[in-house]
């Protein structure tokens, strides 16, 4: 991978930074990168590797030691994400889905009892984890989703359907937002109770080594207990993770480009025109040196935004920027390395095609270009009347 010309106190500002970045890289290089073309090919999941992943200990990356975790920041996420993603983007985001939509949002809201059961056998990868939020009739509209829940004795009875939920075909647990009295709530729902079932796994364009399908809840039965936090509760637990979500996300696209840049060096380098390496040429140089600049541009943005961002530091403009901004620009070099490497760029052999498809769920998952826009908006304007 390309190394930066930024001071590398901002993309590894400790040592243990550092040493983390070297141990995902080399993880990645051995372990990552040449299983990555068969499951894109094949379209699932690789759960021995996230196995693995918990091995290394980077599903708890963000959980304090005495819990099991690595007890590292926003940071040392960003780091995994963008070293695992630049060899394959798809098994990335199912570690996201799991590590962050799961692992770490249920650790900061729930209670120690709910960490207790099941942050062992997650941050492990024993079991996988999931989070269940987007609605097939609401998508960007959180707040208007329709899946309720009601109180009946010692349990809550869940109705209602989620879609577009990674790792959900292989997932053992959930963390499910349903409505009660009209407020939006957090539950612990397990694969295995009663009235749960998953849908057929959802064909998609992109990152085909992670998994998707719809979560369908009949009169789920949830016990009590795993209802997280309080009712009405909801609400402040999703605000809160999203902000690393889009992190990790950004993250992802850094990686992205990243991978598609070295491929548009090496192949104008030693590809021949007229006589001499395609990499002399303007418009060649042209598509490489504006990749060079975005992706620069995007380092910034992302680990500036992630000395901002923790369990008790909001910064909602910060990761919605570097979100908005990184996805964009890693399918722009996706597309630039599409360009100059050609037909060659066309066809699977040196995997560009399959970076410029992952890269657009960049602009979609996570919050769409235009969510992030409104919520930018929004708050440098209450900046403003301040």
């Amino acid at each position: 991978m390309l190394s930066t010309t930024l001071n590398p106190k901002l993309v590894n500002p400790t040592e243990e930074h550092e040493m983390l970045r070297q141990t995902v890289r080399e993880f990645t290089r051995k372990e990552i990168e040449p299983q990555a073309e068969e499951y894109d090919r094949k379209g699932i999941l690789n759960t021995e590797l996230l196995r693995k992943v918990g091995d290394l200990g980077l599903i708890g990356i963000t959980i304090p030691e005495e819990f099991g975790g690595a007890g590292m920041d926003s940071t040392a996420a960003v780091i995994a994400h963008e070293e695992m993603c630049f060899s394959d983007p798809g098994f990335t985001l199912a570690y996201l889905a799991h590590a962050l939509l799961f692992v770490n949002n249920l650790f900061y809201a729930a209670n120690d009892d709910q960490r207790k059961r099941y942050i062992p056998k997650t941050i492990t990868g024993e079991w996988i984890g999931a989070m269940g939020m987007t609605e097939p009739s609401a998508g960007t509209d959180v707040l208007g989703m329709g899946t309720v829940a009601v109180k009946r004795g010692d349990n809550y009875i869940l109705n209602g359907r989620k879609i577009f939920i990674t790792n959900a075909p292989e997932a053992n647990v959930f963390l499910v937002y349903a409505k009660v009295d009209g407020r939006i709530t957090s539950f612990i729902v397990e694969s295995t109770f009663k009235g749960f079932s998953v849908s057929e796994k959802i064909q998609k364009m992109g990152m085909r080594a992670s998994t998707m399908a719809e979560l369908i809840l009949e009169d789920v039965e949830v016990p009590a207990e795993n209802l997280v936090g309080r009712e009405g509760g909801g609400i402040t637990n999703m605000m809160r993770n999203l902000e690393i979500e889009r992190l990790g996300l950004a993250a992802m696209s850094l990686g992205m480009a990243n991978r598609c840049l070295d491929v548009m060096l090496r192949y104008s380098n030693e590809r021949q025109a007229f006589g001499k390496p395609i990499a002399e040429f303007g418009q060649v140089q042209s598509h490489i040196g504006e990749s060079f600049a975005k992706i620069e541009a995007m380092r910034g943005l992302i680990y500036g935004a992630a000395s901002t961002i923790g369990p008790d530091h909001r910064n909602r403009p910060a990761s919605d920027a570097a979100k908005l901004f990184a996805g964009r620009a890693a399918k722009e070099v996706a597309d630039s390395a599409m360009q100059v490497l050609g037909g060659y760029g066309y066809c699977n052999e040196y995997r560009v095609e399959q970076f410029l498809r992952d890269a657009k769920l960049i602009e979609i998952g996570g919050g769409t270009n235009e969510a992030h826009q409104k919520n930018i908006t929004r708050d440098l304007c209450k900046l403003v009347q301040v």
